[in-house]
């Protein structure tokens, strides 16, 4: 029998062994995803870091509110306002929030950029050895990869020390040089496997992450401001989301085991690297460029209409079903998210003379909810995510699609890095939930009689 053959009739017998009844969730009670019925999260811990409110319970009952997102109890709007009316970038402030639970002084700032800055720069055995001798087709794998290698240049070489210092040490470290390990792993992706040149400039310490994250991947290392200001919000919007998210829990379930924070942090960002986590913004924008090929008339609602239709009804798109870039697990009226890089979109879609794309974006975000809701009767207000603004912010900027999620990986590394020390800090057990075994016991039947 063939290889593929055999793997198709061995497959066969996986999915017969591993098949449960539905019914079977119901019966026993079982959280399926972590969610109770009504489809708020399942409790399973307590944080100091960040919350995202998009709900209340009333009576048992979960009623919806206008999203706001929190960091450190601070609402993430404020933080955005302020880098806007002081004409700064505010990624770094807000990675300095997170880790240590206070607003940074103006000295503290300026220190807090000087040692980011000082860890941006690769070695240069680390950048042969953990990127360039293996180049990658992946770049989120690349930047996992890369990480788990940093556990053999560990400042000290100490890298299984739990103390909160030594913690401390290490997250500094992968805050500054994540960006700069995106930036050559893409840059060795183009040059091995695309045939294209290699270019590999140095980080500058006295730039701000968003800016070296442009210079680092564009051909001629400029920029304007207002780009790097876009990328600087989309940095502090993706920064953080609660300790709920998959690969935040995915950092707090690793760091229960006592594991490393390499380890901890590369299974966060392969975690994210998930379509339906991190991977998402890559779908609206395949799903956006089937919609601009396929409509004529954007600006007409009734061509809109017809063809979002069609995807939801599974004539279009991937056959999901789904309009990519509505609907959110905890948001349903808005997600703060997505207003605030809207309203950051149009100014560079005017910049870059792309207005009638984002009134597209713009009429998907109107039109698109009404049509969800009309294919799922019991379905809650549905509004647009962050994902359907990013992919184009990105796209706008230039930057490639491959690194729509490892940017996503830099921004929330800081987060991460947060919910490890909570996780130490606290001292918790192991995280280690139920599974309920179904079954029915049978005797073992010996080899010459199976």
């Amino acid at each position: 029998m063939s290889e593929k053959k055999w793997l198709k009739k061995q497959a066969e017998k996986v999915r017969k062994a591993d098949y449960i009844d539905p019914a079977l969730y119901a019966k026993y009670g079982v959280k399926r995803g972590l969610r109770n019925d009504n489809g708020s999260g399942v409790l399973v811990g307590l944080t100091t870091i960040g919350n995202v409110h998009g709900y209340v319970m009333d009576e048992g009952e979960r009623k919806a509110v206008p999203g706001e997102l929190y960091y450190r109890g601070i609402d993430v709007k404020e933080l955005v306002m302020a880098d806007k009316r002081e004409h700064r970038f505010g990624y770094e402030e807000a990675a300095y929030l997170l880790l240590f639970g206070e607003l940074p002084t103006e000295h503290e700032l300026i220190d807090w950029k000087s040692r980011i800055g000082a860890h941006r720069k690769l070695s240069d055995g680390f950048k042969e050895n953990a990127i360039m001798k293996h180049p990658p087709k992946d770049i989120m794998n690349a930047l996992a990869r890369a990480v788990l290698f940093a556990y053999a240049f560990d400042p000290d070489g100490t890298p299984d020390d739990l103390s909160i210092d030594k913690c401390l040490e290490q997250s500094v470290d992968l805050i500054g040089s994540m960006p700069t390990m995106a930036a050559y792993a893409y840059q060795a992706k183009v040059h091995y496997h695309d045939g294209g040149s290699l270019m590999i400039r140095n980080p500058d310490p006295e730039k701000s992450t968003a800016e070296n994250i442009l210079m680092l991947t564009r051909e001629d290392g400029k920029y304007s401001k207002l780009e790097a200001e876009t990328l600087d919000l989309a940095l502090i919007l993706h920064a953080e989301h609660g300790g709920g998210n998959n690969s935040s829990f995915t950092t707090h379930v690793v760091t229960s085991s006592h594991s490393d924070i390499y380890s901890s942090v590369a299974a966060s960002i392969l975690s994210l690297k998930g379509a339906r986590h991190g991977g998402a913004n890559l779908r609206v924008m395949r799903q956006m460029t089937e919609i601009m090929r396929n409509v004529e008339g954007w600006n007409r609602d009734a061509n809109v209409v017809r063809y979002l239709e069609k995807i939801a009804d599974k004539k279009a798109g991937d056959g999901s079903g789904l309009i990519y870039g509505l609907g959110h697990a905890v948001y349903t009226i808005s997600d703060p998210r997505a207003q605030m890089l809207k309203e950051k979109a149009r100014v560079l879609a005017k910049e870059k003379h792309r207005e009638e794309e984002m009134h597209l974006f713009e009429s998907i975000e109107r039109l698109g909810p009404a049509i969800v809701k009309s294919r799922h009767p019991r379905a809650e207000d549905v509004c647009a995510n962050v994902d359907l603004y990013s992919g184009f912010v990105y796209d706008m900027l230039g930057i490639p699609t491959e690194l729509y999620t490892p940017l996503f990986a830099v921004a929330r590394c800081v987060s991460w890095c947060a919910h490890r020390m909570e996780e130490l800090v606290n001292a918790g057990p192991i995280i280690r939930p139920a599974y309920k075994p179904i079954y029915h016991p049978r005797p073992y039947v010996r080899l010459k009689d199976r």
